[in-house]
């Protein structure tokens, strides 16, 4: 299997809602060594947060993802068509 690379950053994190992704990036002799970026079809990255610690851009790829899942139950919640959406970005089940 082939690493996924953006920038010289090896991505060793990713998280898919619908057709949107959230990816955590490492790059070992960049000054910020962290990255999280959101991302569609595997190769456009954008709105890249930089990071020198791990742990802070590991919270940072929760926070963007809890965000973005509030943001669709949000929308889902007054969608008419709440049920296939919940299914299609299988959020909102406890």
């Amino acid at each position: 299997m082939e690493i996924r690379q953006n920038e010289g950053y090896a991505i060793t994190d990713s998280f898919h809602l619908g057709e949107e992704e959230f990816v955590l990036g490492v790059h070992l002799k960049a000054a910020n060594q962290y990255v999280t970026w959101r991302c569609r079809n595997q190769t456009d990255y954008y709105w890249g947060h930089y990071f020198q610690d791990l742990f802070a851009a590991q919270k940072d790829f929760a926070a963007r993802i809890q965000e973005k899942i509030s943001s669709l139950r949000a929308q889902i919640e007054q969608s008419p068509r709440k049920k296939k959406l919940m299914l299609y970005y299988k959020v909102g089940r406890e």
